[in-house]
C-alpha cells in the first residue's frame, strides 16, 4: 500500500511516505490508550478549547490547508476552501454542544420503587478511523471532532493518496492543544489495520469508503467483537416533478453531480425526469453541463477538476463502456477536457434499461445517468430501484408534495428543493448498501460510547 502525494493535474509524484512498521503501530496504540486514561476524565471544558482552537487555525490559515488539497487530490481551490471551513464549523459545534449532548439524561419510570434511574454516557476507549480521499479534512473532522469531544481517543488510516493531508491534520490537533497520542496519523498496511481491530484496547472502528472496504473491516471487526460504523457507496437520486422550476433544478443538477469531479457519496447521481418536463430539462442540463470548464484547479476560473487519480478516470471510462455495451447510450458533452491530468469528459448515459446492470452501479466522476420516468409513481419507483440508500432529491413548487415524495424514498437522507446537502449541524448516514451508523450531530457523538444506566434503589425495595 504506497503512500504517495502525486498531483493529479500534472501526473508529478510530489512526495513517498514509508509504511508505518509493526513496531510504530504498536506504540500507536499503546499511547492512544494512555492518553484516553487521562483524557476521558479531562472536563468538557478542556476539550472544548481544543476543538475552538483547531478551527480558529484551519480559519486563519485557510489557504495553505485549502492548496493542500488541491495538490494532493485535484479539488478546486474554492471547493478546498470551503471544506477546509465546513471542518472548522464541525469542531465548533461540538465545542458548544458536545457537554449538553452527552448530559446525564435521568429516566422516567413508572414505579417510583424501581429507583433514581440515569443514564449517562461515558467513552469507550480508541477508535480507529478509515478514511477516503474525496474530502480529506472533513472526513477527519467529521469523525474526530465528536469522538474527541466524548473522550474518546483517534488512530487514524486514511486513504494513501492524501498522505500529507492526513499528516497536517495529525499537526493541527497538536498546535490546538490536543494531549499526545490522542490522535496519531500511521500509515498502515492492510495486515496492520487487522492488527488494530484485534487488540483489546481498541473498541471500534468507524469507515467512511468503498463498500468492498467496509465488507472487509465489518467482518474483521465482527470476528473481534468491535463495533462499527460504516458510510459507504451512494447513487442518490434526483428526482424532477413536472410542476418544478426547471431553469433553478436544472441548475443545481448540473451543480449536484460535478461539484468535486462528481467524486461524492452524496452526489445527484441518477436524474429521475417525469416524461412532461423531460425534453425540456434535458435541454437546460445539458447546456449547463456544456458551460463547464476543466482546467487547473487551483484557477478561479475552472469549474470542473480533474479525478483524484489516472486510475480513477481510467475506471470511469471502463465502466462507460460497460454501459454502453449493455445497451446504453453514451453522450459527452461540452468542450473537450485537456489531454493531461486525470480529467473524464463530462458524460450522459441515457436508455438505462432495467436488464442493465450499470444502472446499479456508482459513477464516481462526471457520468450523470438520466432515466425517464412516466409519472411521480414510476420515478420513486426509479428512485427506489438501487441498492445504495444514502440521500436523495425531490424538485417540485409543492413543497408538502415533495415532503410526501421524500417518505417514499429509502434513503437515510432526502432534500426537497436541494441536492444533498453536507453541514456541521445535520446528520449524515444511510441504509442498505450505503451503511449504517451516523455521522455528526447527537447521533454520532453517540455512537461510540458507552449508554450506561445508574439507579439508586432503595435498600428494602422489592425486586
Amino acid at each position: 500500500m504506497a503512500y504517495a502525494t502525486t498531483n493529479p493535474y500534472t501526473g508529478e509524484v510530489l512526495a513517498t511516505f514509508p509504511d508505518a512498521t509493526d513496531d510504530e503501530v504498536r506504540q500507536a496504540i499503546a499511547d492512544a490508550h494512555a492518553a484516553f486514561l487521562d483524557w476521558r476524565d479531562t472536563p468538557f471544558a478542556t476539550r472544548a478549547a481544543v476543538m475552538t482552537k483547531a478551527a480558529q487555525i484551519l480559519r486563519a490559515e485557510a489557504d495553505d490547508f485549502a492548496r493542500l488539497l488541491t495538490l494532493e487530490m485535484g479539488k478546486l481551490f474554492a471547493e478546498a476552501k470551503a471544506e477546509v471551513e465546513l471542518s472548522a464549523a464541525i469542531f465548533d459545534y461540538y465545542a458548544e454542544h458536545a457537554e449538553s449532548l452527552l448530559a446525564p439524561e435521568k429516566l422516567p419510570v413508572s414505579d417510583p420503587r424501581s429507583g433514581d434511574a440515569v443514564l449517562v454516557h461515558q467513552p469507550l476507549g480508541v477508535l480507529l478511523a478509515i478514511e477516503p480521499w474525496n474530502f480529506p479534512y472533513y472526513q477527519i473532522a467529521r469523525i474526530i471532532a465528536p469522538q474527541l469531544s466524548a473522550g474518546n481517543t483517534v488512530l487514524l488510516k486514511h486513504a494513501s493518496n492524501v498522505p500529507q493531508s492526513a499528516g497536517i491534520f495529525q499537526t493541527l490537533m497538536k498546535r490546538a492543544g490536543l494531549p499526545d497520542g490522542a490522535f496519531r496519523n500511521l500509515y498502515p498496511t492492510r495486515g496492520q489495520v487487522e492488527m488494530i481491530l484485534n487488540d483489546p484496547r481498541v473498541c471500534g472502528a468507524a469507515l467512511t469508503g468503498s463498500e468492498g472496504a467496509g465488507s472487509v473491516i465489518a467482518s474483521q471487526a465482527g470476528k473481534a467483537l468491535k463495533k462499527t460504523t460504516m458510510e459507504l457507496g451512494g447513487a442518490d437520486a434526483f428526482v424532477v416533478l413536472e410542476d418544478a422550476d426547471l431553469e433553478k433544478t436544472a441548475k443545481w443538477a448540473v451543480f449536484g453531480r460535478h461539484w468535486n469531479a462528481g467524486q461524492v457519496c452524496v452526489s445527484s447521481k441518477r436524474v429521475i425526469v417525469v416524461d412532461a418536463v423531460y425534453d425540456r430539462f434535458m435541454e437546460l442540463y445539458i447546456a449547463g453541463v456544456a458551460a463547464l470548464k476543466a482546467g487547473d484547479p487551483m484557477s478561479p476560473d475552472t469549474t470542473l477538476a480533474p479525478l483524484s487519480s489516472q486510475g480513477a478516470a481510467n475506471e470511469i471510462r471502463e465502466n462507460i463502456a460497460k454501459a454502453v455495451a449493455h445497451g446504453a447510450t453514451a453522450t459527452e458533452v461540452g468542450p473537450r477536457v485537456p489531454e493531461t491530468g486525470a480529467f473524464v469528459q463530462p458524460t450522459i448515459l441515457t436508455g438505462m434499461s432495467g436488464d442493465n446492470p450499470a444502472r446499479l452501479w456508482e459513477f464516481f466522476g462526471p457520468v450523470s445517468m438520466i432515466f425517464r420516468a412516466r409519472d411521480e409513481a414510476d420515478a420513486i419507483r426509479i428512485a427506489n430501484d438501487t441498492p445504495y440508500g444514502l440521500g436523495g432529491s425531490v424538485f417540485t413548487k409543492d413543497t408538502a408534495r415533495g415532503v410526501e415524495v421524500a417518505k417514499k424514498i429509502h434513503t437515510g437522507m432526502v432534500f426537497v428543493n436541494h441536492p444533498t446537502m453536507v453541514k456541521a449541524d445535520l446528520p449524515f448516514g444511510g441504509v442498505g448498501r450505503s451503511g449504517y451508523g451516523r455521522e455528526l450531530i447527537g447521533l454520532g457523538i453517540k455512537e461510540f460510547v458507552n449508554h450506561k444506566l445508574i439507579d439508586v434503589v432503595d435498600i428494602d425495595a422489592p425486586f
